[in-house]
């Protein structure tokens, strides 16, 4: 077990910054997942630690030892890639066994450190096989099992779920969650699927384009996002952002208007932010946060609540304007429906006995307490509003 320090770590090639001063402590046992897009920087992070790229700048340290010249056979570590990388003409047990021989751990001892490795992937009716003969499951199991052989100190995974189908990411998710509270060992996980990171992580760092955006518990960044990237990128579908301005009426109420919709603020959360009428803002909600209804007549709209159109049931929330369904797609669970709304598309997700369909109007209603307000040139993150 270990603790890894990031010490404004930089990593350029040629005029390209991949990593642009990122610093970092990944607490010993935790379960750290690094994510964001393709070229955030993510993997040189990884590969840093690691050893198999070596800072512009920066130091990275495990526990009190100063890592950052030392190569990777010499830092302690495991690895586990996308691609399996197994010995093709070696049978499970070797390749699972490779890299104790290389460290001269005798043959008796190798055969019951690889049994007891097998037996964590359950995979020891597997080791007189070669890879030729393994489903892409057990090949990923296969690398885990000589990865986690070694008891490294801490475990770099780089999107060790990619080349498996969606059934078996879901089961090997479970698998990876369980390894690590057996185990107890520090993981540092690189993916570009939000799902995963969510599910498995302790802690999040959302990464773009070379720099720390977010660090968080998973709750803490589906729930309160930094700004508009980290809540687009983060949850499935995206959260919904509308362009709007803030602006209070004749009795002193605050608004967010925008193309298609008025959504009502506490002027409390509004003084808090210190705002004044006129701000360009983006609001975000999330689908699950939207009540959808059929049209009603003005004097019922207002006094709608979200059990009864669909949204957080008991809240009360007030119709925030009327759009027309243009996609509907059926989850079993769940309905989505896609509306637009002055002109842009809000996914919306909601009960699937509901029977709206493409053309028709329903009217919205937003969740106060879900709604968030970034700002309008910045994206950040002005308030969280619950």
């Amino acid at each position: 077990m270990a603790r890894v320090r990031l010490n404004n770590l930089t990593k350029h090639f040629g005029d390209v910054v991949a990593v642009d001063d990122v610093s970092l402590d990944i607490a010993d046992r935790e379960f750290l997942t690094l994510l964001g897009p393709s070229g955030c920087g993510k993997t040189t992070l990884l590969n840093m630690i690691a050893g198999l790229e070596s800072p512009t700048a920066g130091e990275v340290w495990f526990d009190d030892r100063n890592v950052t010249a030392v190569p990777p056979e010499r830092r302690d570590i495991a690895m586990v890639f996308q691609t399996y990388a197994l010995y093709p003409h070696m049978h499970v047990f070797d390749n699972v066994a490779f890299g104790l021989k290389m460290r001269g751990v005798p043959a008796e001892d190798r055969k019951k450190l690889v049994q007891a490795a097998a037996k964590t992937m359950e995979i020891e009716h597997l080791l007189d096989r070669k890879p030729r003969a393994l489903s892409g499951g057990q090949r990923q199991r296969v690398a885990l099992a000589r990865a986690i052989v070694r008891n490294p100190g801490v475990f770099l995974l780089d999107e060790p779920l990619s080349n498996l189908d969606a059934q078996l990411r879901v089961v090997m998710r479970t698998e990876l969650k369980r390894l690590h509270g057996e185990l107890e060992m520090t993981f540092v996980y690189v993916t570009h699927d939000q799902a995963e990171s969510l599910i498995l992580s302790d802690r999040i760092v959302v990464m773009k384009e070379g720099t720390i955006q977010q660090i968080g518990t998973p709750e803490s960044i589906y729930d309160s996002p930094a700004n508009t990237f980290v809540a687009g990128f983060v949850g499935s579908p995206p959260i919904n952002l509308l362009k709007g301005v803030l602006e209070q009426t004749g009795g002193g109420d605050w608004r967010v208007v925008g193309e298609g919709f008025s959504c009502g603020m506490a002027t409390s959360m509004v003084e808090r932010m210190g705002q004044s009428a006129g701000r360009e803002v983006s609001l975000g909600v999330r689908a699950e946060d939207i009540g959808v209804g059929e049209v009603q007549s003005t004097a019922n709209s207002d006094s709608e609540t979200a059990s009864e159109t669909g949204g957080q049931s008991g809240t009360q929330v007030r119709s925030v304007g009327r759009a027309e369904v243009v996609v509907r797609e059926p989850m079993g669970s769940d309905l989505f429906l896609t509306v637009d709304v002055g002109g842009s598309n809000v996914k919306v997700r909601t009960r699937p006995e509901n029977r709206m369909d493409r053309g028709d109007n329903v009217e919205l209603y937003f969740d106060p307490g879900k709604i968030h307000l970034f700002d309008g040139e910045s994206g950040e993150a002005l308030l969280d509003i619950r």
